[in-house]
């Protein structure tokens, strides 16, 4: 059936951890084998176990105490060391031929868009044969500021960039958005009109950065990439379509092989 992985990835806090068992409880439910995979050197709790777990390489907690780095730093050691001892991984994947991976991805958002890590890691995988989907997740609270809202629509932008593997945003945690919030009004946060930038950070700002809001306004209207899909953990149609959405990406199913029909099937009567 081949490989096929997701690589979850965000800021702190914008749900990644229960997003990767929100997938995980939904997949486990329509038959389909899957694992996480545990790239976080930090990590502490899991609603399912990690089948493959970077901390059984390397901790976080380790290499602050050992070489006094600060979090940071690191965490960039952590993954850095991953990518030397690369063959730990391999070997750890080698089990999971056609089983479905979520590789569940440390928020330093430096990782995709200030260092080759990640970028690393996504060619590493792909000369493994494994069809990636990055999943970048921005929490649905970002909306209720549009600064930080549109610095989470530009990091999203810039890990696709710099990643390039097909690529799925989310919109996480939609449960918690405000249901006085006009769906037209929430349409232009899910599609990136970049206008909302002008509309409102201007007014609040100093005619000084004018030109620069301008500027991101330009940038993000001229890649057009950023678009999100939002996902209500609680609402089982949200999740089935959401998941959808990632499979089509990586054409997950598209090489799965017919089975043959039991005995009597296809068969009619005379």
């Amino acid at each position: 059936m081949g490989k096929h992985c997701q690589l979850v990835m965000g800021p702190a806090g914008s749900g990644k951890s229960t997003f990767c068992s929100t997938i995980m409880t939904h997949c486990q439910s329509i038959g389909r084998s899957v694992h996480l995979v545990n790239l976080d050197p930090a990590a502490e709790h899991f609603t399912y176990e990690p089948t493959i777990d970077i901390r059984e390489l390397i901790t976080l907690e380790d290499v602050m105490d050992e070489l006094d780095y600060g979090p940071n730093g690191g965490l960039i050691y952590c993954l850095e060391f991953l990518l030397n001892n690369i063959d730990w991984l391999e070997e750890e994947l080698g089990d999971y031929e056609d089983d479905y991976l979520i590789f569940d991805c440390p928020g330093q958002i430096e990782l995709y868009t200030h260092f080759p890590i990640m970028k690393r890691m996504c060619e590493t995988l792909q000369r493994w044969n494994f069809s990636i989907c990055g999943v970048y997740l921005l929490e649905s609270q970002f909306i209720e500021d549009k600064s930080k809202y549109f610095s989470g629509v530009l990091s999203a932008m810039s890990a696709m960039i710099n990643l390039e593997i097909p690529h799925i945003n989310v919109m996480s945690k939609m449960d918690l958005v405000s249901p006085n919030l006009n769906p037209r009004e929430l349409d232009r946060y899910l599609e990136t009109d970049p206008t909302l930038l002008i509309d409102d950070v201007n007014a609040h700002t100093s005619p000084r950065f004018h030109s620069l809001n301008e500027a991101i306004v330009q940038l993000i209207d001229d890649y057009n990439m950023v678009n999100f899909i939002p996902l209500n953990p609680s609402d089982e149609d949200s999740i089935t379509y959401t998941l959808a959405q990632i499979d089509n990406a990586m054409q997950y199913g598209e090489d799965i092989e017919p089975k043959e029909p039991q005995d009597g099937e296809g068969e009619f009567d005379d």
